[in-house]
């Protein structure tokens, strides 16, 4: 028989399994209405805060396996959100950068979002809020401390 505190920890990992998926669930749809997937929105999102960024490391910062950017990428610029930009110094190197056009969409779609994640998330006090943040970035920098 399981133990009170691995059945908490099992109790744990459902709840933020639920809220995890109800919360995708709902953003997707509102990507999904907005005529992108969750994967194109990243990928706008980051160019759009951080400005342009190698398609090398594209994937890494959104968490999405190298296959699959180029395919993102190609989708992104035949509807005219990006363009792919050469590195002068380093042939190598090929950067996607947003488009006026990608910037006027994202201006228009991301206060959406933020509003909608602020509604989705409104269960919560501003203090219930941060106490939560603060301990599942807890729970997730230990989980890199492990190994299995």
């Amino acid at each position: 028989m399981a133990s009170e505190e691995v059945k908490q920890s099992l109790k744990l990992f459902i709840v933020l399994s639920r809220a995890n998926k109800a919360i995708n669930e709902c953003t997707n749809q509102f990507f999904q209405d907005n005529g992108l997937n969750p994967t194109e929105f990243a990928v706008l999102e980051l160019l759009y805060h951080k400005g342009r960024q190698p398609l090398q490391k594209i994937g890494s910062k959104i968490l999405l396996a190298s296959g699959s950017i180029t395919y993102v990428i190609d989708k992104l610029e035949k509807r005219g959100y990006l363009v792919r930009v050469s590195c002068p110094s380093d042939r190598r190197i090929t950067y996607a950068e947003i488009t006026d056009e990608g910037a006027k969409f994202m201006d228009e779609l991301f206060p959406k979002h933020e509003q909608q994640l602020h509604e989705l998330t409104n269960a919560l006090s501003s203090e219930e809020k941060d106490q939560a943040i603060k301990l599942l970035k807890k729970l997730g920098l230990s989980i890199k401390d492990l190994s299995y």
